[in-house]
């Protein structure tokens, strides 16, 4: 399933969404850095395919051949990142 970087809405669409293309819902463009599997804020240039050429504005729309729609269960929310690395703590620490 894919979903919207934005809004983290379900979207319809193929599995290469063109350039223009945007999102039903938040009208965020979908062929963009952060909808990309490849996407990490830690690696180089903050792509793990190294021979994708740079992109400075990881939400706009781009040419990226390498793009790939990011599954939905890549998507990990904030909070619970945060609770996972609190709960070792947690036990060890318990009163």
């Amino acid at each position: 399933m894919n979903v919207c970087y934005s809004c983290k809405k379900h979207i319809p669409v193929v599995e290469k969404p063109g350039r223009s293309e945007t999102c039903p819902h938040c009208e965020a463009d979908l062929r963009c850095c952060l909808n990309c599997r490849f996407y990490d804020p830690k690696s180089s240039n903050q792509c793990r395919e190294t021979q994708a050429e740079r992109v400075l504005d990881k939400d706009r729309g781009n040419f990226c051949e390498y793009f790939s729609f990011k599954d939905s269960s890549d998507t990990v929310a904030p909070d619970s990142l945060k609770q996972e690395k609190q709960n070792p703590l947690d036990t060890i620490f318990k009163k």
